[in-house]
């Protein structure tokens, strides 16, 4: 939807594994959804299997519908730059790779400004002690991920990845931000 429509937004973030950007965001009041899929390369309508060769030039990315009446987009920003580390390129942990990248893709003018001045201040405030490496670019194309990406952690949050890699984030998320949590996830 348009971004002229106050009641529903949408904003496509990179921050490593979708599995993950989906387990976080959609545990956030004014989110109405997180679509999984790939953003920012060439290939039409990818696989899993082709973003993951490198190949394809697509991120790993995950599409938020929000209402901004209730989560505003710096919000989400300000999520995003917690939760994973914009200092790595084309890394976050273990997986490795140019689809593990750290990308704001754009919807509009503004989202990019919002974007940017977000970018800027993160860096002012000296977080991190190596440079941010955070692409921000506008959004072309989004292709949503195959249906058994969808609600991945939900459905295996005893796998080992879940259990190693997504729960730490949640745990990070509730203290930082369990005043902006829904009461269960959706």
């Amino acid at each position: 939807m348009s971004n002229d429509n106050k009641m529903v937004q949408m904003a496509t973030l990179a921050n490593g594994c979708f599995w993950c950007s989906e387990a976080i965001f959609s545990r956030l009041k004014g989110i109405k959804s997180v679509l999984p899929g790939y953003s920012g390369g060439k290939k039409e309508n990818p696989s899993y299997d082709e973003v993951c060769s490198g190949r394809t030039g697509h991120a790993e990315a995950a599409q938020i519908e929000f209402d901004p009446n209730i989560i505003s987009f710096e919000k989400l920003l300000d999520v995003f730059w917690r939760t994973h580390d914009p200092t790595t390129l084309n890394r976050q942990g273990n997986d490795v790779g140019t689809q593990y990248r750290s990308v704001i893709f754009y919807h509009d003018e503004k989202q990019r400004e919002i974007a940017e001045k977000s970018k800027r201040a993160l860096a002012e405030m000296g977080i991190y002690k190596n440079p941010i490496v955070t692409e921000i670019v506008p959004l072309e194309k989004f292709y949503g991920a195959e249906d058994y990406h969808k609600k991945y952690y939900e459905r295996n949050q005893d796998a080992p990845y879940c259990k190693f890699v997504i729960d730490p984030k949640i745990q990070k998320l509730l203290h930082r931000y369990g005043n902006d949590l829904k009461i269960a996830p959706s």
